[in-house]
C-alpha cells in the first residue's frame, strides 16, 4: 500500500511540475508567435494589395453575418476571418484584404489572403497557412498558381482540368485537385463577401 501512494505522489508531484514548465514557456513563447504571426498577415496584405501603405481593420465585421451570407452563397466550408481596409499614403481607401480559412483542403484547412481593389478587381492571392502535399497541393503556395487569379476582374472563379481559358478559369493543379478546389472556392468567398458588404458587383 505505501508503494502505491509512495508512486502515485510521484506521479502527481511530476505531473503539477509539468504543467507548471508547460505554462511557462506557453507565457514565454505567447508573444513572439502572436508577433510572427501578425507579421506574416502584413506581408501578405502587402503583397496581395501593393497600392496601399497601410491596413487597418474594418471596425464594422461581423463574422456571424459573414458566415451566414457564405452559407447562402453554398460556401459554408469557408470562413471569412479578418477584413481589412487598404488605405493609400493620403488615407484614400484603395481596397480591402479579406482573410478567409478552407477546412476542403486535402489536409483539412488552408488560410489565405485576398486582395480586392476597391472596382471588385482581384490584385492578389497571398497563403496565410498551409501545409498540403508537398510537389503537389503545396504547389497552390507557388506563383504560377496563384498569379491566376491576379488582376482579374470577374464575379467568381472556376477551375479547369481542360486547359479551358477565360479570365475566370484557373488552371487545377495536376494531381492536387482538392487543394485547387479549396483555394477557388476561398477566393471566390472572398468575392462573395466583397460584392455583397463592400464594394457591390463586378458590372457597378
Amino acid at each position: 500500500m505505501n508503494k502505491i501512494i509512495k508512486n502515485t505522489l510521484i506521479l502527481t508531484v511530476i505531473t503539477v511540475v509539468s504543467g507548471l514548465l508547460l505554462g511557462i514557456v506557453y507565457g514565454i513563447t505567447k508573444e513572439p508567435i502572436a508577433a510572427a504571426q501578425e507579421n506574416t498577415k502584413q506581408e501578405a496584405y502587402r503583397a496581395v494589395l501593393s497600392d496601399a501603405s497601410e491596413f487597418k481593420e474594418l471596425e464594422d465585421f461581423d463574422a456571424d453575418s459573414a458566415a451566414a451570407l457564405l452559407e447562402e452563397n453554398g460556401y459554408s466550408s469557408d470562413e471569412i476571418t479578418e477584413v481589412v481596409e487598404g488605405l493609400d499614403a493620403s488615407g484614400e481607401l484603395t481596397g480591402y484584404v479579406v482573410n478567409v480559412t478552407s477546412s476542403e483542403a486535402y489536409d483539412g484547412e488552408l488560410e489565405l489572403s485576398v486582395g480586392i481593389a476597391s472596382d471588385g478587381t482581384v490584385k492578389g492571392v497571398e497563403m496565410l497557412s498551409i501545409s498540403e502535399t508537398a510537389g503537389l497541393g503545396m504547389k497552390a503556395d507557388e506563383a504560377e498558381f496563384k498569379d491566376q487569379f491576379k488582376d482579374k476582374k470577374v464575379e467568381k472563379f472556376s477551375y479547369t482540368k481542360s486547359g479551358e481559358e477565360g479570365d475566370d478559369k484557373i488552371d487545377a493543379i495536376s494531381g492536387a485537385t482538392i487543394t485547387t478546389n479549396a483555394v477557388t472556392n476561398a477566393v471566390d468567398s472572398a468575392l462573395v463577401y466583397f460584392q455583397n458588404e463592400l464594394g457591390g458587383g463586378v458590372n457597378e
